[in-house]
């Protein structure tokens, strides 16, 4: 019996703050909290660098929190960009122009490979002296209470950690209060046309849903919302066809498309968990909602959870994890992230579909917000900064 203590006893470790995730929202967490002094624990499950090359629109603001976390002069080699956005219905009157300089920013917005932000995420925080990252941990459970509790597997072996703060920055383990199902899937791949982009993105609005032609290097990043069906059909198209296929509902602004490589097709969600959680534990990023793509606002809201979070932390230190301590982190988030997430589900709402009414309301909508431009200016600095804009 003692000899079982004492495994009990090594593997049953202590930390101030546990994060479940090692993707780029867990990450950030990583290395904006290096500064209060905890001791952070870090688990992923994944032993290797993720090589998903979905495109990735950043704010900038977001660009903003990656240079006061020291990542982003590695990232902006890799990343393009935006100056100008343009947004137009297909088969309907109403365009609108958001441009970079108008609101008087260097840049609108971001495009980079979800892998090579991972990549350059992970990078930094292993070398992050404050802390200890485990990859290929497998989390089991998670536990609220005062310490809350994080039972994982790692090299085949059962261990234990209880914290004062656990802070769930991967969905994949979080009940779901309140799934929206699209029945959409969007269609993710690289494509090269005619025209150079000069850095504009366009946002066009179609009877199918969003689709999306985003700066890429020389070429675009294409983020095409579709149903499930069409979706798969897309993918298995050959190449000369799917270019038909995107020139047939994009139109020829960019002349003619010559090229596509890396197709993927994922499905369409609104995952909204719920703001209350067990004491001593907080959902971030995909843990606490998963949005549609339109707009590109989910990885930036995300990395405002995970902000905000450890800017808490930083100005209330006593009692991390208490039900007063997470009450006030959820009041400085609840504004940002409950428009955040309204916005896009309403845009998925308002565009997704081909009745008479709604497409002249939107011709009219694109048409005021193109003509009025403090409601332009208003609009980008809620999509760069947040609620806080």
């Amino acid at each position: 019996m003692a000899d079982l203590a004492d495994i009990a006893a090594v593997e049953t470790e202590t930390a101030d703050v546990v994060i479940i995730g090692g993707g780029p929202v867990g990450s950030a967490l990583v290395l904006a909290l290096q500064r209060t002094g905890w001791r952070i624990v870090l688990l992923e499950a994944r032993t290797a660098a993720t090589i998903d090359a979905r495109p990735l629109a950043l704010s900038y603001g977001t660009r903003l929190i990656l240079e006061r976390l020291g990542v982003w002069p590695a990232l902006a080699a890799k990343a393009t960009p935006i100056r100008h956005i343009h947004v137009s219905q297909q088969g309907g009157f109403g365009r609108a122009g958001l441009e970079a300089a108008e609101a008087g920013l260097p840049e609108l917005g971001y495009v980079i490979d979800y892998a090579a932000l991972a990549r350059e995420l992970v990078r930094a925080t292993t070398e992050a002296s404050a802390a200890d990252c485990r990859m290929g941990a497998r989390v089991a459970a998670w536990h609220g209470g005062d310490p809350a509790r994080v039972d994982y597997e790692m090299a085949g072996v059962q261990r234990t950690l209880t914290a004062s703060l656990v802070v769930v920055a991967d969905g994949s383990g979080v009940a779901d209060a309140d799934i929206v199902d699209y029945q959409q899937c969007a269609v993710t791949a690289r494509v090269v046309s005619e025209r150079p982009h000069n850095n504009t993105a366009y946002e066009r609005f179609t009877p199918h849903g969003p689709l999306a032609l985003l700066p890429d290097g020389t070429g675009w990043a294409l983020v095409w919302t579709t149903s499930p069906t069409r979706a798969q059909m897309l993918c298995e198209l050959d190449a000369q066809q799917f270019l038909a296929e995107l020139r047939a509902e994009f139109g020829s602004r960019v002349g003619d498309f010559t090229a596509v490589s890396g197709r993927a097709s994922y499905p369409l969600r609104l995952r909204r968990a719920p703001q209350a959680s067990p004491d001593h534990t907080v959902l971030i990023g995909n843990a606490a909602q998963t949005l549609h793509p339109v707009a590109g606002q989910g990885f930036n809201l995300g990395l405002r959870d995970a902000w905000e979070l450890a800017e808490h932390a930083l100005n209330d230190a006593a009692a991390p994890g208490s039900a007063a301590w997470l009450k006030a982190y959820h009041a400085r988030r609840n504004i940002d992230r409950g428009g955040g997430i309204g916005m896009t589900h309403a845009l998925v709402q308002l565009f997704s579909n081909d009745l008479p009414p709604l497409r002249i309301a939107r011709g009219l909508g694109l048409t005021l917000l193109g003509c009025v431009p403090p409601l332009k200016n208003f609009l980008v600095r809620r999509m760069t900064f947040g609620a806080r804009g």
